[in-house]
């Protein structure tokens, strides 16, 4: 067979036994209260150019996309301007993307409607009509997102609107989106025929103790409603039916799903890491937000993470596929976590919608969502924090940047496979942590090497790696002199790593003064050694910088794009080293930071100004010199992330924020609670520095990247420093 015959050979395997890889964007538009929270506004999607286009360029097949009822309709009486979604769908489809086309997510309907009202599902079939006639070339359709899921939201829980806390109203609820979705399909087949239901819902399972069997049983056949009530299965045979009377729904309204079954062409499912529940009626050892009860018992309902090994995704789609014998999507997979983690768990998705696909189950997708990722998740949508999860690209400051994932995701939806070092260890959801210390332990080879493990970056970044089950090795001075080429070559060579990140420093501003010889052998030419010789073994290479290099000049925080104007030997050897480390390897990541603080040990301002105000030992503090502290668990995480992303060049990290040493002071003496008449708050002239220092070095990132505001830093120091 020659080469061309192979490889078409090869494309049309991988083809029949693996998955589709598809995309989906976070675009809820719920209402809480009178305010309606946008999703997509928040991730900056209606007004940035190009995402779709980097969609694309992942080789995504199908893209879950919002063409929201809340969003075009707001005002029953005006037309729809079709402008904006016309746009992007022509871009989409020329694109080679197909789209599906979402119509409400998690909401109860613009304004003139809600989860209530009984003509709820005829307006939302009369918007699925104008849809399909503005655009009837639209194949794909999920006219209402996980049903179930928004019901038990709004009308069992009370999170989302209209608020209310009874199973009447759940039902109800329910009810109505169900027969939503088959009013809709029914308006949008009599102008496209061939138009296909996508119909979403939360893969769950509920675990129990053995008190509450009962209800955990209840909940697992409740699981299924949405897909029972479209297949036309709950007649006055099922369970449901008699549940459903007995909260007033009325019979006619059961009917009308056996007289209009509506199953969909793809059942897709969207599974979260708290997909499946644990009920406990031990609720003392849970956090009052858990507590709960069926009038019966009352229990705490949290997730089966915590507390037992999950039953986990091949379980659930098995039982999902004997079911109902229809074809199945992954709709949603999605971790807020480090980004490793978010990896592993796209990889365990996938390897076992593959692995089910071999063994017959019709497994047509597994989606990656959210690409934008989202917003308040972490709250569901009841608190306006700004809370940011990325996904397969990173909108931090609204620009859009593919994250490790993303890449992985490029990969796997273009050859089917992906390989990272990181993705060795099992995540956390396992349970595996035995395995992966063995793991990490049980050879040098292809493991992380973290040079300067003595100092608070090093040991930062140990202890961020055991955390997060990322192999490493690490090395100090002793074990390295890295400011000699040969040795650096030999060590790297014994280890053979896929990443060096160097933490080592010559940190003693005033000694540099004198002893400049050192500061520069460890500041500028050991990081060239370090990142050349990286550069010609083919590994990834990060270092760290100051906020130093700078005169202070500027009256605002710094971008990675200012001009480096050091004012002392440590700031020379610095900006020396990063000129270097670039010149040498330009792929390099380079974190510029400054006055950092941790939890982890007591060599930082934080814990010096705690010290002397607990022995009541008189210190002085400068007054006019302005920072922006970073905290040492942010710093170490984010730094990974973007080493992991495999990103390069100079970026700033440093927490959200402005501050003067004096101040800074002041705040983590009140947050003590220490009386502050033993600091002794001079200018910068007045403190007899040998190394002139720059009034003014904030730091502030100009890349798309952010750290938690300084407060919330310092909030989580309190909590979690060692003594």
């Amino acid at each position: 067979m020659d080469k061309k015959m192979e490889r078409k050979s090869t494309d049309i395997d991988y083809q029949l036994c693996k998955p589709e890889v598809w995309g989906g964007i976070e675009c809820t538009i719920n209402r809480v209260q009178n305010s309606f929270r946008d999703q997509i506004l928040y991730s900056g999607h209606y007004t940035r150019q190009g995402d779709i286009e980097k969609f694309a360029a992942l080789g995504i097949k199908k893209l879950r996309y919002p063409v929201l009822w809340e969003f075009h309709q707001p005002v029953q009486s005006k037309a729809i301007d079709w402008s904006w979604i016309e746009q992007r769908l022509n871009t989409i489809r020329d694109n080679g993307i197909t789209p599906i086309a979402g119509l409400i997510h998690h909401g109860s309907g613009p304004g003139f409607t809600d989860l209530l009202d009984k003509d709820f599902p005829f307006k939302l079939a009369a918007y699925a009509e104008a849809v399909a006639e503005k655009f009837p070339w639209l194949e794909y359709y999920t006219p209402v997102n996980e049903p179930l899921t928004t019901a038990r939201f709004s009308g069992l829980y009370g999170l989302w609107y209209p608020h209310i806390k009874d199973e009447p109203s759940f039902t109800r609820m329910l009810i109505s989106q169900v027969k939503a979705v088959v009013l809709s399909m029914q308006a949008i087949r009599k102008i496209n025929p061939k138009a296909k239901l996508l119909q979403t819902e939360d893969l769950s399972k509920t675990h129990s103790t053995v008190l509450l069997s009962y209800q955990a049983d209840f909940e697992n056949e409740r699981r299924w409603l949405t897909y029972d009530l479209l297949c036309g299965k709950i007649d006055q045979q099922h369970f449901f039916w008699n549940y459903f009377v007995s909260m007033g729904i009325d019979s006619s309204d059961l009917e009308f799903f056996l007289e209009n079954p509506c199953p969909p062409d793809i059942i897709g499912f969207n599974y979260y890491v708290t997909s499946e529940r644990y009920l406990d009626e031990k609720i003392e050892n849970y956090h009052c937000t858990t507590h709960g009860g069926n009038g019966k018992h009352t229990y705490a309902d949290v997730e089966a993470v915590r507390i037992i090994e999950l039953a986990g995704l091949d379980v659930l789609l098995k039982e999902a596929w004997a079911r109902y014998k229809l074809p199945l999507a992954i709709t949603e997979n999605h971790l807020s976590c480090t980004r490793e983690e978010q990896m592993r768990w796209f990889k365990e998705t996938w390897e076992s919608c593959c692995n089910l696909r071999q063994q017959g189950i019709d497994i047509k997708a597994v989606t990656v969502w959210s690409l934008l990722g989202a917003f308040d998740w972490n709250s569901l949508l009841t608190c306006d924090n700004n809370y940011y999860e990325s996904g397969a690209f990173d909108i931090t400051a609204r620009t859009i940047r593919k994250t490790a994932l993303g890449k992985m995701v490029n990969a796997i939806a273009t050859t089917g496979e992906y390989f990272h070092p990181v993705l060795s260890a099992k995540g956390w959801w396992n349970k595996k942590g035995d395995e992966n210390q063995i793991m990490m332990k049980g050879k040098k080879e292809n493991q992380l090497l973290i040079i300067g493990k003595n100092g608070t970056l090093g040991s930062a970044l140990m202890k961020i790696c055991e955390h997060r089950a990322i192999p490493y090795n690490a090395l100090s001075r002793n074990d390295l002199d890295i400011s000699n080429e040969r040795e650096v070559r030999a060590v790297i060579d014994e280890y053979r790593p896929w990443g060096v990140i160097n933490t080592a420093g010559y940190v003693k501003v005033d000694d540099a003064e004198t002893y400049y010889n050192e500061c520069f052998s460890v500041n500028t030419i050991a990081p060239g050694i370090l990142a050349k010789t990286c550069n010609i073994r083919g590994i990834r290479f990060m270092t760290f910088s100051s906020d130093l290099i700078f005169d202070g000049n500027k009256k605002s925080p710094y971008y990675e794009s200012d001009m480096a104007k050091p004012l002392n030997i440590y700031g020379i050897s610095k900006a020396n080293g990063e000129q270097t480390v670039q010149k040498a390897n330009p792929e390099s990541l380079i974190i510029r930071t400054s006055a950092f603080f941790g939890p982890w040990d007591s060599y930082n301002f934080a814990y010096t100004i705690l010290d002397a105000l607990r022995n009541e030992r008189s210190y002085s503090v400068v007054k006019d010199v302005i920072v922006s502290p970073t905290y040492v668990p942010d710093l170490a995480n984010t730094a990974m992330d973007l080493f992991i992303d495999e990103e390069h060049g100079i970026w700033h990290l440093s927490n959200e924020g402005t501050i003067s040493w004096a101040d800074f002071a002041c705040a983590i003496a009140d947050r003590a609670g220490y009386k502050k008449h033993n600091l002794l708050f001079k200018n910068l002239a007045e403190m007899e520095w040998r190394a002139q220092r720059p009034l003014y070095s904030a730091l502030k990132s100009n890349k798309g990247i952010k750290l938690p505001a300084l407060d919330n830093a310092l909030e989580r120091f309190f909590e979690h420093k060692s003594v």
